[in-house]
């Protein structure tokens, strides 16, 4: 443990980081690079939650002629579909699993329950957490910072498609200004999209550092983990 900086991180996925090149589905290799980081911080003592998008199955802008509670929960379960993909993929490498949803399907995982979550990552298992926050309206972004904040996590990880977080968007103005220290209000003031809005304001009231790193480069887990100067940190 001495060579890590945080004790128990919750980290954030996207769906499409999943999805690799394709954009859509569950690339296997892409999802088994990000599991053999995850399990080195296991291995390294680290107690480790997942919060996972549905972005690489559904978003709800392709719901938008469906009204917005039925396009919002199918997203949630596409985070289950997710959450099982990696959970399997997580436990062929020897690390323990629990997938947590928050909407019940006890047949293929268990309800989410702060105990047995908190138990769960004591005993050094890795915990996903499935379909947000079990409630319409919310983004998997609050559904990372609500569950950051039950568990007592120290930071999140929030794994991106970009390397930091930019005054815009690198890809249409490459003079685009890379910040490496941003505070919450700033990000809200400059409407910057790390997390959304209500993520974003739920990090800052529960005084939850957010890490913005590039998951295209699955071992910066490990190094953001190790303290490693890397992405833009938001505090």
């Amino acid at each position: 443990m001495s060579e890590v900086k945080y004790k128990r991180v919750l980290l954030k996925l996207s769906g499409e980081a999943l999805a690799g090149d394709a954009k859509k589905g569950i690339d296997a290799d892409v999802i088994g690079k990000i599991c053999d980081q995850i399990k080195i911080i296991v291995d390294m003592g680290v107690q480790v939650s997942i919060v996972i998008g549905g972005g690489n199955f559904w978003r709800g802008r392709f719901g938008h002629q469906m009204e917005r509670t039925t396009s919002d929960y199918m997203g949630m379960l596409a985070t289950a579909m997710n959450g099982l993909a990696l959970q399997d993929a997580l436990e062929s490498r020897g690390v323990y699993t629990r997938l947590q949803t928050a909407i019940e399907m006890r047949e293929i995982a268990e309800p989410y329950i702060k105990r047995k979550a908190l138990k769960h990552l004591d005993r050094g298992r890795v915990v996903i957490f499935a379909c947000g926050t079990g409630n319409p309206y919310f983004t998997t972004d609050t559904g990372a910072a609500l569950r950051a904040a039950e568990t007592e996590s120290e930071v999140i990880l929030l794994a991106k498609t970009t390397d930091a977080v930019y005054s815009e968007d690198p890809k249409e103005n490459p003079n685009a200004v890379r910040y490496d220290e941003i505070t919450y209000k700033e990000v809200l003031n400059k409407n910057l999209k790390v997390m959304d809005s209500t993520a974003t304001a739920l990090c800052m009231d529960n005084n939850i550092p957010i890490i913005v790193f590039a998951i295209k480069e699955p071992e910066n887990i490990v190094k953001v983990v190790k303290g490693e100067k890397i992405g833009t940190i938001v505090n």
